[in-house]
């Protein structure tokens, strides 16, 4: 699911950019120019591209999953029986959106952006021009935390390479400017992006963990079930598989819906 919005677009490429950035100043100023003659500097290249892989891989995903849209009626329906217990689906807690003349489950909300319903939608975040949802949020927080690792990694190669001895760069003075001024920017650009990411990382787990999304938040709504196992919330939202796995970006999130589709919609 991609979203025409020009916001969204713009984020997008400007993640990808500092990305790139990254991987250019890692490369080519800090471990060519302090590690080429150490058995780290190949590892590290290795290691640090892999991490650029699963972030980008986890990003598309987050990206270009449906976040869990409501289906949209074929036909137009009639809403006089929303309050008389006939939805098909013995559902009362199941509400109208007027914008999408449909019924939605439980938790869903319509995001302006998208311009549809999502399930159990958290917010639209414009990093992946997509809303967060019940079918994409798995993607986003992985997204999140190698965002977070890779900031870390940054900083922690580039304070290596100053301690470390640069060979030649005291008669290339020009070099040594360029690694100089190349590592402050990234410095910077690390400890920005590490800073955000851990700061949405640590909103998303206290939704996930008070099953409480920022909509429900917002509308003051409370915890949409009490007295849940944590592990179990966590399930929900990265698979029914071992917690291992929920960092590899190549699987479904496994998630079994709790609220069928209305006999109206289909």
């Amino acid at each position: 699911m991609f979203v025409k919005d020009p916001c969204g677009i713009i984020c997008i490429i400007v993640t990808y950019l500092a990305v790139l950035y990254a991987d250019y100043v890692i490369i080519k100023w800090v471990i060519l120019q302090t590690m080429r003659n150490s058995l780290w500097g190949p590892l590290h290249v290795l290691v640090f591209n892999t991490v650029i892989f699963l972030l980008s891989f986890a990003h598309l995903r987050a990206v270009l999953s449906d976040p869990g849209t409501v289906p949209l009626p074929q036909s137009r329906l009639d809403f006089s029986d929303i309050h008389s217990g006939e939805l098909g689906c013995d559902r009362e807690d199941w509400t109208v959106c007027t914008r999408c003349e449909t019924y939605r489950p439980p938790r869903a909300h319509h995001c302006r952006i998208c311009n549809r319903c999502v399930k159990r939608m958290d917010h639209h975040c414009p990093w992946i021009n997509n809303c967060v949802g019940e079918r994409n949020q798995k993607f986003f927080l992985q997204f999140l935390i190698y965002v977070g690792i890779l900031a870390i990694y940054s900083i922690t190669l580039v304070a290596l390479s100053w301690i470390r001895e640069c060979p030649g760069c005291d008669e290339e003075i020009n070099i040594k400017q360029a690694r100089v001024l190349h590592s402050v920017v990234l410095l910077l650009e690390s400890a920005l992006f590490g800073m955000f990411v851990s700061a949405i990382l640590v909103d998303q787990m206290q939704a996930i963990l008070g099953d409480e999304t920022a909509v429900e938040q917002v509308q003051h709504q409370g915890p949409y079930r009490k007295h849940r196992p944590r592990l179990a919330l966590l399930s929900e939202v990265c698979g029914r598989t071992h917690p291992f796995w929920w960092l590899l970006p190549f699987s479904n999130s496994n998630i079994k819906l709790d609220t069928p589709l209305l006999s109206h919609d289909v």
